[in-house]
């Protein structure tokens, strides 16, 4: 301190603001290394993170633009596929549709003509009965006259000619009168 007094009594100031020369130039000295060494070592370190960094960002960016890319063809070939799917099950149902009326009118037709064919079994089943039946009734009504006949007129008819005959010109006048 004492130094400081008797400097300060001479009339040199000391500011206190001021550095002293060895300090300035070790401070610059101290810098230059230090400069040195974080360009040498640190600035390449930080560049090439950097670049790592940069790099990953646009492969990712080139990745999804990629990918966006391929879901997009992936969703066109879908709505491809979807509507082709569509398009055939319509024709599949058109199909079908033709199909089932086909085999409809196929079934009516053969209602048809097995209703006709049963119709004309029983047409002629009915016209057979009532030949038949005809004829029968033609016997027993011949076989009724000639026995009134033969009672009618006293003498017996048993020449079956002659009964034939008799029950032929009974039996023709019979229809005539009714028709």
């Amino acid at each position: 301190m004492h130094t400081t007094l008797v400097a300060a009594a001479e009339g040199e100031s000391i500011n206190p603001l001021v550095p002293h020369l060895a300090e300035v130039v070790l401070g610059l000295v101290v810098f230059g290394i230090l400069f040195v060494l974080i360009k040498k070592f640190v600035v390449p370190a930080f560049e090439q993170a950097y670049a790592e960094r940069t790099a990953a960002i646009e492969g990712g960016i080139d990745k999804a633009e990629k990918a966006q890319k391929e879901a997009e063809a992936a969703l066109e070939k879908y709505t491809a596929q979807l509507a082709d799917a569509r398009h055939e099950a319509s024709r599949i149902r058109e199909e079908a549709k033709e199909q089932g009326a086909q085999i409809v009118a196929e079934l009516r037709a053969q209602a048809k003509e097995e209703a006709a064919r049963i119709t004309s079994t029983a047409h002629a089943q009915v016209e057979a009965e009532r030949s038949q039946v005809l004829a029968q009734l033609k016997s027993e009504v011949g076989t009724i006259a000639t026995d009134l006949a033969g009672r009618i007129v006293g003498e017996s008819l048993d020449d079956e000619a002659r009964q034939r005959r008799t029950v032929e010109r009974f039996i023709a006048e019979l229809e005539e009168s009714s028709n």
